[in-house]
């Protein structure tokens, strides 16, 4: 017999089935033993009786976390004892053939207990945390988010490319993690902290709409709402200007949330533009929490920042450095007073948080190379570091510009969580460890060896 799903078993009343999963708690009832079984689409009360003592044997050594497969009938409650809380609560299976496919040990936590256990217990046993319905459901969530902006962006002519994750350095303002090669002693990749310099490339490629899932690495110090890994929506266009790009975003969350999200209120659409001079001196920061009631889980005030410093002045390296970064195109040609320059940038805030940033990007070799100069770098820093860009905008580099949404952020603010952590599979810790694992760990010689360290 095929296995279906628990959920399917709502309409299957009269049937046999066949369910497998996993023992979520057991109770005695003189002559009837209760279990409820849990697989990811739900829980599903199966009663055995003390028809066959074989079956009743089996029954009575169950234990929460058995993994088991069970065959019945599929019969309807009595309606004094449905439970309208759960979406099998109006049928039951009266088991036949009990099959215990493996045994499990006490957890050392109850499932789905989370409030009373600490995070580096969670993390250690991630696998038992993930059996949480409610961990499994925001990773689902996560899943038909990622598959609504694919098939979204494809539809608006958009091309999926995957960038490399072994490259040279994107200055974005983050450490990078390095990576030693063992081919080429004393030299070393780093793990991008964004595709920035490659989706540029594929707009002089002429590829036009590109998109892609990104993962991105930046070695930071954790918080709630940052990971050292994480996922990113990363789009770029070519032939645009900022309301473009910034329409684009909106038209696409918009229609996201009204599909997966339909309990959630967006506060103003279009989405209000703040000058980024006007939120600092209003709101005292660029991320401002516009929602009109903040206990009201389901409101969501998106917004764009914009009219934004293209550079800042770092008083500890006393040099200009770069806002966002230095692809970002200046507001107007003359660069002449960097202190006075804006940047054709936005970023996109949701309910006092960052979800994503982007601008149009600077085409132009000249103009190019003349911020990187401002920013302090010698003719010999330029070539090294950047040359490959300068080289490709003489031949041909269109107009173009994107963003970037944190995926994981998103999420956390969708779900109604206060920490990133609840919608990544495998997080790391607070302090950037992955308990599961055991890494950061130590490498053998034989491989300090090889990499030359």
């Amino acid at each position: 017999m095929q296995r279906i799903f628990i959920n399917e078993t709502i309409n299957k009343i009269g049937e046999k089935i066949k369910v497998s999963g996993w023992v979520n708690v057991r109770r005695d009832h003189g002559k009837l033993i209760f279990i409820d079984l849990r697989d990811r689409s739900g829980l599903l009360q199966v009663v055995f009786s003390g028809a066959s003592k074989d079956l009743w044997k089996l029954a009575d050594a169950l234990r929460p976390e058995w993994v088991v497969s069970i065959e019945g009938l599929i019969k309807e409650r009595p309606e004094n004892l449905k439970n309208p809380k759960i979406e099998t609560g109006n049928v039951e299976l009266e088991a036949e053939v009990l099959e215990v496919l493996n045994e499990s040990k006490t957890p050392p936590f109850e499932i789905g207990d989370k409030n009373k256990i600490g995070e580096e217990l969670r993390m250690e046993y991630r696998y038992l945390d993930l059996r949480d319905p409610k961990m499994q459901k925001n990773l689902e969530k996560k899943s038909e988010v990622l598959r609504f902006l694919n098939n979204y962006l494809k539809e608006q002519k958009f091309i999926e490319i995957e960038t490399p994750d072994l490259t040279k350095g994107t200055p974005e303002g983050a450490r990078e993690f390095v990576v030693p090669s063992r081919k080429h002693s004393g030299k070393f990749y780093v793990l991008p902290q964004s595709p920035q310099q490659f989706k540029q490339l594929l707009m002089v490629a002429g590829l036009e709409r590109y998109f892609q899932i990104a993962r991105c690495f930046r070695d930071e110090d954790s918080r709630g709402d940052r990971q050292p890994e994480f996922t990113q929506l990363d789009v770029e266009m070519s032939f645009v200007e900022e309301d473009d790009v910034m329409n684009l975003i909106e038209e696409t969350l918009i229609n996201l949330i009204k599909k997966i999200f339909p309990e959630k209120k967006i506060l103003k659409e279009p989405f209000p533009k703040i000058d980024y001079d006007e939120a600092i001196a209003k709101y005292k920061t660029d991320k401002p929490d516009l929602r009109e009631n903040k206990n009201d889980s389901d409101e969501l005030a998106f917004a764009w920042v914009v009219n934004m410093p293209l550079l800042e002045y770092s008083e500890t390296e006393k040099k200009w450095v770069s806002s966002h970064h230095p692809f970002t195109a200046p507001a107007v040609t003359d660069i002449s007073e960097p202190e006075k320059l804006k940047a054709k940038a936005y970023d996109l805030i949701l309910n006092g948080y960052e979800i994503g940033g982007g601008s149009i990007r600077i085409h132009n070799r000249d103009l190019q190379n003349k911020i990187f100069e401002i920013l302090g770098l010698t003719a010999n820093e330029i070539e090294a570091r950047f040359g490959h860009m300068l080289k490709a905008f003489e031949y041909g580099a269109p107009p173009h510009g994107g963003i970037a949404l944190g995926l994981d952020r998103l999420m956390m603010i969708l779900m109604n969580e206060s920490s990133i952590r609840e919608v990544i599979a495998f997080p790391k810790t607070g302090d950037d460890r992955d308990l599961l694992m055991g890494a950061p760990s130590e490498i053998s010689k034989q491989q300090r060896k090889e990499l030359h360290i």
